[in-house]
């Protein structure tokens, strides 16, 4: 290799820490495409966004008791219809705005099941490549605590990677990824580039995620959304006591094969982070502690997925 060799392997990445209009799919849409675009044009090849960007986390679930039917219905209702069936109109957009941009876009979403009701609710991950074409999706295995009062199980025939012009990606969702089994799945994979969409934050997360990069040889984007309780709809902003400003303050960031925080971690505003990597690291990290490859110990351990 030639002295430049690392310069030259640079890949720009970029983690959008912005904020859903919402419950408004429309809206929500048109600011995704814009910062697509907008990555797009600084260089990114990659651009992650937070978990349940389209239209909006629903932090209700944490505050609203289980009782109040009548108030968690219409809160229910309004969810599904700013949420997105894979494919449709809205993944229209995405793909359209992602191969214009030239980059490939990592979508956290509020998923309908369009194979069967479309009326029940999947926290979900989408891929989509530069060339505009969706590579896969992944269902969140188990969603967490309260969440399971209206979101379904995701299952194994999603933990997998997708191989993109910037090499493999892949991930899982907020605390999926204190799951082991699952992140060996997706180590399994071949990952790469590890995306962690999540509504988690705070010192506890971060070092979730940087021991995660570390135990995989992988880079990993953490990105969350910054939730102000202006943001919200009128009927939600009294569910929380008073004087109360963010909901959530973000702390997206963007972590290297050794742990390091690159990029971030970016609180209480909105912003797209962006940084260079170089996946030669990744080979560099494994060197000494691979934990799919010379640590595997297949011969003591037995590994497998059920993807039925």
């Amino acid at each position: 290799m030639g002295v430049n060799s690392k310069k030259n392997n640079m890949l720009k990445v970029a983690a959008a820490q912005l904020t859903p209009q919402f419950l408004n799919k429309e809206k929500t849409v048109y600011k995704a495409c814009s910062a697509i675009l907008e990555a797009g044009k600084n260089g990114a090849k990659l651009i992650v966004f937070p978990e349940a960007f389209i239209s909006g986390y629903p932090d209700w679930v944490w505050s609203i008791p289980a009782n109040q039917n009548e108030q968690l219905n219409n809160l229910y209702v309004k969810l599904v219809e700013s949420s997105v069936s894979i494919p449709d109109d809205t993944t229209a957009q995405l793909c359209k705005a992602a191969k214009s941009a030239k980059i490939n876009v990592v979508m956290g979403l509020n998923e309908t099941n369009l194979e069967t009701s479309n009326a029940s609710l999947y926290n979900t991950i989408l891929y989509i490549g530069d060339n505009g074409k969706i590579l896969g999706k992944h269902r969140k295995l188990v969603p967490t605590n309260c969440e399971r009062l209206i979101l379904g199980q995701g299952n194994g025939n999603t933990l997998d990677s997708y191989d993109t012009s910037i090499g493999k990606i892949g991930g899982l969702i907020c605390w999926e990824n204190f799951m082991p089994l699952a992140r060996n799945a997706i180590y399994e994979a071949g990952t790469q580039i590890y995306i962690a969409p999540t509504w988690d934050k705070g010192a506890n997360w971060l070092g979730t995620v940087q021991h995660i990069a570390r135990e995989g040889g992988v880079f990993l984007i953490s990105c969350c959304m910054p939730l102000y309780i202006n943001d919200l709809p009128e009927e939600l902003k009294k569910i929380y006591m008073k004087g109360k400003e963010w909901i959530s303050t973000g702390s997206s960031c963007i972590i290297n094969p050794s742990g390091k925080i690159i990029a971030g971690p970016l609180d209480s505003k909105e912003g797209i982070l962006y940084a260079d990597i170089n996946l030669q690291e990744i080979i560099a990290a494994k060197r000494r502690f691979d934990a799919v490859g010379h640590y595997a110990r297949p011969e003591v351990f037995n590994f497998s997925v059920n993807v039925t």
